[in-house]
């Protein structure tokens, strides 16, 4: 017999794998989709339609014209909305829920590492979960730019990087939230890190003068010159905010 109404558990964990998902990828057909489905008591139609239901409410994909399905439920926004004003908190909590779902600890769902944790009770607690948020934040940004760096359209996921465009340690309200984050390779994310680059609210890269008159060898002309003044890949979900941006540019960025 069908399932009809979804629980919070089940709501918070299809939000979960929407954001982990590419936008592209929501469909029935999605292995990821495929694996949770049965786990929650759910077929592969109805979770992939859980996931299209929370699209619609994406002002990204809104403002592209791209309106998921209607006639979501109540649920979906109140978790939306939840995430949106406390992603620290949901997110650690969704991936805890779906380990259990999954029959797994928390550690083995998430492909962390812990064995380097030598701190005990509340402190080892707190490390576990940064390191499940963090795993969340990269999963969520590199889904958003469907796996390929913004600048340079690399898809190797061995070089990607879910880098902040606040400093972790400068905003800690938005360290989880997908908004502030960029899906770069390493090497860029290093520059954009250390203010050589940045992306302007327009999201237009510009390159820092201080890396113009300091690398001006075959190796700039290479890997930054060709992208100065270029707009980078904008992600299909959680566009980066132009608050985000203007703070990189005025506060980070080396003129």
């Amino acid at each position: 017999m069908a399932k009809n109404n979804w629980t919070r558990e089940e709501l918070i964990i299809a939000f979960n794998l929407y954001c982990k998902t590419p936008f592209s990828k929501i469909n029935a057909t999605y292995k990821p989709v495929k694996e949770l489905a049965p786990l929650i008591g759910r077929s592969d139609s109805s979770l992939a339609m859980k996931l299209a239901n929370f699209a619609r409410l994406d002002p990204v994909l809104q403002a592209r014209g791209v309106k998921g399905l209607k006639g979501g439920s109540k649920g979906e926004e109140e978790i939306w909305n939840e995430f949106n004003n406390n992603w620290e908190q949901l997110a650690f909590e969704s991936e805890r829920i779906l380990a259990e779902y999954k029959g797994q600890s928390l550690e083995d769902s998430t492909n962390i590492i812990i064995e380097d944790i030598f701190e005990e009770g509340k402190e080892r607690e707190a490390l576990v979960k940064v390191r499940v948020n963090q795993y969340f934040f990269r999963s969520t940004v590199l889904a958003s730019y469907n796996n390929k760096c913004c600048i340079t359209g690399i898809s190797s996921t061995e070089l990607l990087v879910a880098g902040h465009i606040i400093p972790w340690a400068a905003d800690t309200k938005n360290r989880i939230n997908p908004a502030n984050g960029l899906c770069m390779n390493a090497l860029h994310d290093k520059a954009f890190d250390k203010g050589l680059i940045t992306v302007t609210p327009d999201y237009i890269i510009r390159l820092s003068e201080k890396l113009l008159s300091t690398f001006k060898n075959v190796e700039s002309e290479m890997f930054f010159l060709p992208y100065e003044a270029k707009k980078i890949t904008l992600p299909q979900k959680f566009l980066p905010f132009r608050e985000f941006l203007e703070y990189h540019n005025s506060t980070v960025f080396k003129l």
